[in-house]
């Protein structure tokens, strides 16, 4: 196999460097929490917890924030229980995060589009066509959604958190073996990319693995035994 070159990111954009904020951003924490008190009044902290994937304490503390900014009235309830209201300037603030949030949600789909044909164009050069991917996610759907016009083929997803399962219609493996043969190995991860890119490249040699350039990789992190 030839080798698969990493694409550049001395030229990345500030913005393509934040764009990944998108994921676990203020401005999506506080819609959320500010959409599940507009559905129910009753909502819990352990609830919006659940709900939004985040820690106990950190609901907890964007709920007072969004108490003390006038965004959200607190009124006691029977049983010990509180409940939640929006004020005029809550539901004033979640139209525009609303609004904010679709606008880099569809930054976040373009960037990504991009810069993931961008991968493809560079393996198909490389003459690596059949490719898995590392990590379920967003940026995974949206490269499976590239593969199709592009001269490769997405063999299945390397998520050990999933393993086992599917994922958009790709079984979802524990290693990069248990795939069935492949040329490279494409970093989709979004919650940890460079984590998960170092973890990886101590596993695999650098030849197998491609990083999309929003993820902005750092290949200058650790080292593994394939140097």
């Amino acid at each position: 196999m030839q080798p698969v070159k990493y694409l550049k990111n001395d030229e990345l954009m500030a913005s393509d460097k934040n764009i990944l904020a998108h994921s676990d951003s203020e401005t999506q924490i506080t819609l959320g929490l500010l959409n599940a008190v507009h559905e129910n009044s009753s909502v819990t902290q352990r609830s919006v917890a659940k709900e939004l994937g985040i820690a106990l304490g950190l609901a907890n503390n964007y709920l007072k924030r969004c108490v003390n900014k006038g965004l959200i009235k607190v009124k006691q309830a029977p049983a010990n229980r509180y409940a939640y209201y929006l004020t005029p300037m809550g539901f004033a603030e979640k139209s525009q995060l609303t609004a904010r949030y679709l606008t880099m949600s569809f930054d976040f789909f373009r960037h990504a589009r991009t810069h993931c044909t961008d991968v493809f164009v560079a393996c198909d050069l490389a003459g690596s066509h059949r490719l898995g991917l590392a990590g379920a996610s967003d940026l995974a759907e949206i490269a499976m959604i590239c593969a199709h016009s592009s001269n490769v083929e997405i063999i299945g997803i390397l998520d050990e958190k999933m393993a086992g399962t599917e994922f958009a219609g790709l079984r979802v493996f524990k290693t990069i073996e248990d795939i069935d043969p492949i040329d490279a190995l494409v970093l989709t991860d979004l919650a940890a990319p460079q984590k998960t890119f170092d973890r990886l490249r101590t596993l695999y040699p650098d030849t197998r693995i491609v990083a999309p350039k929003l993820l902005n990789i750092s290949q200058n992190g650790n080292r593994g035994p394939h140097d």
